[in-house]
């Protein structure tokens, strides 16, 4: 038999924060790849001082999707870079190509944060 306060708690209706607090509950168990330390170490740096474990959370969860999608980017640079560099000479095989390893070079890296309105320049030594 319910009492009253759970009666009252299934007849309410959903509020538009619903969603968000259940997702704040979920941060407190997840483990982001960013360490909390991390994150709120660059928080305090630039002038924010967190009271909210689930803040960093967040924060460090978005973090980790813009480092992921930059990579993304930077990944298929690379590869369409060797799709035209193994197009243009005929001596690799396409087996070759298949079990090739990619690595990030800064060639690769510079577009994919441009994208993001990230600029990067050389330094006139490595030019």
């Amino acid at each position: 038999m319910m009492n009253q306060d759970e009666k009252m708690i299934e007849e309410q209706p959903l509020t538009l924060g619903q969603p968000l607090s259940d997702f704040l509950l979920q941060l407190e168990d997840y483990t982001p790849t960013i360490p909390d330390a991390v994150t709120t170490y660059y928080l305090r740096s630039s002038g924010f001082e967190p009271r909210d474990p689930r803040l960093v959370r967040l924060i460090s969860i978005a973090a980790q999707k813009f480092i992921s999608d930059i990579a993304n980017d930077a990944l298929q640079h690379c590869k369409m870079r060797s799709t035209n560099s193994s197009s243009h000479s005929n001596s690799k095989s396409k087996q070759g190509t298949k079990d090739r390893r990619y690595c990030l070079t800064m060639e690769d890296l510079t577009p994919a944060l441009a994208e993001f309105g990230i600029t990067i320049k050389k330094p006139h030594y490595y030019v």
